[in-house]
């Protein structure tokens, strides 16, 4: 019964004090966009990084043989590698038309002499493609047979790692402190809620109600605001990140794969940060409301 009173009572506060409500909501409308901006942008530097790393991680087989028929087993073999995703075997036309790509018409002087060799791209998971993993693991296959060399670029797949490590501190950091700043926001902002009815608190004690009994309602309407809080800021961050699909079509992608999971944990954590801030701004302000 006292929980089906303390709902209602949440719902109540609504009506009770309008603009201490809509102001608290508002708030928490600002710090969960925030959040949920910083997680979003955190998201798409992650995957780019990602893709950088896998990128610079990509491994060059150079063969022997030219022949596609010799290659066959060598690229069967380098599939079931641990960490590789793709393998693509190049014959020596093929690399005749990439080296003209890149060097242009200055590359036909070179085409009369068959210089280019054939060989195998290896592109690795971004997880596994690591120059600690990496180092060992092209150190192996150039002993193989029909392998003349294997060759990736070192330099770049280090400086790689070490700017991706770099965005991961920078975005988590930058994280917490959104979301302090966004917890500090709400409770300030909750606690002037509380702070407009602090006589009906007032009258509530002098009848003998305990602090729990006159701070559960309080938990409720947290609850209430970070629900709606949470939903129309999801809404301004899924339409935000829409909007600027249009102009960069990299951005396409959601963490968890779903803008409706991505629209729930906004839901969750409002309704989370809402009945924080109101526990702890009720808290603090029953204890100091006086009896005489």
């Amino acid at each position: 019964m006292s929980l089906l009173y303390s709902a209602r009572e949440g719902l109540a506060g609504f009506r009770r004090a309008p603009f201490a409500s809509v102001a608290s909501t508002s708030a928490m409308i600002v710090a969960l966009a925030l959040i949920g901006v910083m997680a979003l942008l955190a998201y798409h530097v992650e995957r780019m990084a990602a893709y950088m790393q896998q990128q610079g991680g990509q491994v060059e087989v150079f063969l022997l043989s030219p022949s596609e028929s010799a290659a066959q087993p060598l690229v069967e073999r380098l599939s079931r590698e641990p960490g590789v995703t793709k393998t693509t075997f190049i014959s020596q036309s093929e690399a005749e038309e990439i080296f003209l790509e890149q060097f242009g018409n200055e590359g036909d002087i070179f085409l009369g002499e068959s210089f280019l060799p054939a060989s195998i791209q290896v592109i690795f998971d971004p997880s596994y493609a690591h120059a600690d993993s990496l180092t060992p693991w092209v150190q192996k296959i150039g002993q193989w047979e029909n392998v003349d060399e294997v060759v990736y670029n070192l330099p770049l797949l280090t400086q790689v790692q070490d700017n991706r490590r770099m965005a991961i501190v920078v975005a988590l950091v930058l994280g917490i402190l959104v979301t302090l700043a966004s917890m500090i926001l709400v409770a300030n902002t909750i606690r002037l809620t509380i702070y407009a009815r602090r006589l009906l608190i007032r009258t509530m004690k002098l009848v003998g109600a305990t602090d729990r009994f006159v701070r559960r309602p309080f938990l409720f309407e947290g609850l209430i605001q970070g629900l709606v809080a949470g939903t129309l800021s999801g809404a301004v961050v899924v339409g935000a990140h829409l909007f600027l699909l249009r102009f960069v079509p990299f951005l396409e992608g959601w963490p968890g794969g779903n803008f409706a999971w991505s629209l729930l944990a906004m839901i969750l954590l409002g309704m989370v940060l809402g009945w924080i801030g109101s526990r702890f701004a009720a808290r603090r302000f029953i204890r100091k409301v006086h009896l005489h």
